[in-house]
């Protein structure tokens, strides 16, 4: 077809803003159907505006898109509901969850997964993380009866902004790249800003939130409310060890992170990195955690071998619709960014005439906003703003901070995160934008402002 109009972007962004909402919000639609029509509405329209793009390619990228999401995001959310229902049945949830209150007490549950998620997230993908401890907060809640709205903000935001302020984790690794920051410095401010920016995103944040709006436990990843209830109350010589609880997490942190460190800071023998590279890779190194948690279900429910192979296999069914959804979110935020939506509104932000660090963190914000991806807003940002890092007046590490926080802003419908945090914290859609969709918004204002006021005083330039 044809390609006509000047802002044919902004077009196919309003377009799919009103088709998603129109399905999911007003009409309510499943969520997977809604995301699936929504993303050829918007093929449609790159099809009527965009040059290069037929009608044909509107089924077609739709579904390439979906398929390639599905094929980072597919496997791993599959261990993941074995995981969760393993760990969750098995008591070892149970198990960590009281360790963890016997040692700071039911008042800061909160602060212990808080810091358990970021520092996770330093090594592994925010997804693996919230993937891994969505049990341990769903443990919590059933044990202590309440704060589940706090312990989903907390176990988010940890994740999330390690995972886009601190090095090795790709996104900041790949912007420092680009920008020309050492990846030292910019670890070492990296922390300096993620601090603070999650403390205020999430423990201000779920504190005050988690008083205003109580978010009930519901089914999901294949295990009832009543079964988590039931199991928060087993006697402690009917739960696994410590250290057999916590095996799943531990193996799956430390293959991905030993992966990560070898990638991006060392230079071992090819086969040894090779060997590295396949256990560390998250499909693998999921496939095992789950493998090793199943065992461990095995082992302490009271189960024979066929139910408890019927057991896994309805986890697999919550966890296939599961990943279905989030890729869809995925394939919908591809695109509106095949629309061009991400050049457009970065060129003409560029121009405007005002601080390098604050153009940066609006390039990155906006971009976000209008096509999902924080990983593509970032690397837009860092491309457009990395001839232009000799104009800086302070270290080039502080732009890795704020085009990191600002490619975080505003996680909704046409984000795959959003979708993954809301399906497997057995949210609404209205709990998801409360609480996940408002605390990466935090994280991107407060992310800027510590930088604003780290650089004025250390400027390291």
């Amino acid at each position: 077809m044809v390609a006509i109009g000047v802002h044919s972007p902004l077009v196919t962004f309003a377009v799919g803003l009103i088709l998603v909402v129109l399905l999911i919000a007003v009409l309510d639609l499943p969520a997977f159907v809604g995301l699936a029509i929504a993303a050829f509405g918007v093929g449609i329209v790159n099809a009527v505006f965009v040059d290069g793009i037929s009608l044909a390619d509107a089924a077609t990228d739709t579904a390439a898109a979906f398929g390639g999401d599905m094929e980072g995001i597919g496997i791993p959310i599959l261990m993941a509901a074995i995981i969760g229902k393993s760990m969750l049945e098995s008591g070892a949830a149970q198990r960590v969850v009281r360790s963890f209150l016997s040692v700071l007490g039911d008042d800061n549950a909160d602060v212990a997964l808080w810091a358990s998620s970021s520092i996770l997230a330093i090594p592994v993908f925010f997804d693996s993380v919230f993937y891994l401890l969505a049990p341990l907060a769903r443990s919590m809640r059933a044990r202590i009866g309440k704060n589940y709205t706090l312990y989903i903000v907390v176990v988010g935001a940890g994740a999330a902004t390690a995972h886009v302020f601190v090095p090795p984790t790709p996104g900041p690794l790949a912007v420092a790249s680009e920008v020309g920051a050492s990846i030292g410095m910019t670890m070492a401010i990296g922390v300096a800003v993620a601090l603070p920016t999650a403390m205020v995103s999430g423990l201000v944040y779920g504190r005050w939130l988690n008083d205003r709006l109580d978010i009930p436990l519901r089914e999901t990843m294949g295990t009832s409310t009543d079964e988590l209830e039931r199991r928060a109350n087993r006697e402690l010589e009917s739960l696994p060890g410590l250290l057999e609880a916590v095996l799943p997490i531990v193996l799956a942190v430390v293959l991905v992170a030993a992966a990560t460190i070898v990638e991006g800071l060392l230079s071992p023998p090819a086969t040894i990195a090779d060997i590295v590279a396949f256990l560390g890779d998250k499909n693998v190194a999921l496939t095992i955690a789950a493998v090793v948690a199943a065992f461990t279900y095995l082992r302490w429910a009271d189960l024979d071998r066929s139910t408890w192979e019927d057991e896994l296999t309805e986890a697999l069914k919550s966890g296939g619709n599961i990943a279905a959804i989030t890729a869809m979110g995925g394939a919908f935020g591809a695109m509106l960014a095949a629309s061009g939506i991400g050049g457009y509104i970065a060129a003409g932000l560029s121009d405007l005439g005002i601080g390098l660090l604050v153009t940066a963190w609006l390039i990155a914000a906006v971009v976000r906003i209008a096509q999902g991806s924080a990983t593509a807003a970032m690397l837009t940002a860092a491309g457009i703003m990395a001839p232009l890092v000799g104009q800086l007046s302070v270290h080039p590490a502080y732009l890795v901070m704020v085009i990191g926080a600002g490619g975080n802003i505003f996680s909704w419908y046409n984000d795959s995160g959003f979708w993954l945090v809301k399906e497997i914290g057995g949210l609404t859609g209205a709990e998801t934008l409360k609480t996940w969709t408002v605390l990466t918004t935090i994280i991107a204002v407060s992310g800027l402002l510590s930088v604003l006021a780290l650089s004025t005083v250390v400027p390291f330039a």
